[in-house]
């Protein structure tokens, strides 16, 4: 009787602690990637794999925009960043990605330049120390992009509505030192 009663609880805690493995191996399953014979599913979710991997890179900043580009297995990464270093961390990133057979790499990597760094750090300070736009620089990930190339700057990313986009312009076009400002901000839907 002892014997069963010692058999019965080491089944049980057998069971307690297997259950988290099972289910981490059935949460593992899910996030597997879908048939490549279901070309849509399969490039919706490599899409949201690349976008997570890249916005999880240390040294992706608002100075920084990159895209991609899914087509079947194969990502195409573009955009422009500051440091070399990111441009190889993001293919390296996006290469092991399960499923991944080519990636294509035309990240540009801006030149190094005090005056750019100044005037990206001007733009900073103006669009993202306005009070109508303090809200973006709390995000995990601010969604305005500032890229500085050559005393060229062009806003870039996604904001709530007309009125950011054009607060954002004004700030940046009140930069000193800046030759050009480009507002290719879109709005949310």
């Amino acid at each position: 009787m002892r014997l069963r009663s010692e058999v019965g609880v080491v089944l049980a805690v057998a069971l307690i602690l297997a259950m988290p493995a099972g289910i981490a191996a059935r949460a593992k399953t899910s996030q597997a990637a879908p048939s490549k014979r279901d070309t849509a599913k399969y490039e919706q979710w490599l899409t949201q794999h690349v976008r997570h991997e890249l916005v999880m890179l240390p040294w992706l900043s608002v100075f920084d925009d990159l895209k991609f580009k899914v087509e079947e297995d194969r990502v195409t990464l573009m955009g422009s960043v500051v440091r070399p270093s990111l441009k190889t961390d993001a293919e390296n990133v996006v290469k092991k990605i399960e499923g991944v057979s080519q990636v294509t790499n035309k990240i540009e990597v801006l030149p190094p330049s005090p005056n750019d760094d100044r005037i990206r750090m001007a733009a900073y300070r103006a669009i993202y120390g306005e009070s109508a736009l303090a809200r973006y620089a709390i995000q995990a990930v601010p969604p305005i992009h500032i890229i500085v190339n050559r005393g060229h700057l062009t806003l870039k990313g996604v904001v709530a509505s007309q009125t950011d986009k054009n607060i954002a312009g004004i700030r940046a076009r009140e930069v000193a030192g800046a030759f050009t400002v480009t507002n290719n901000l879109r709005v949310e839907k």
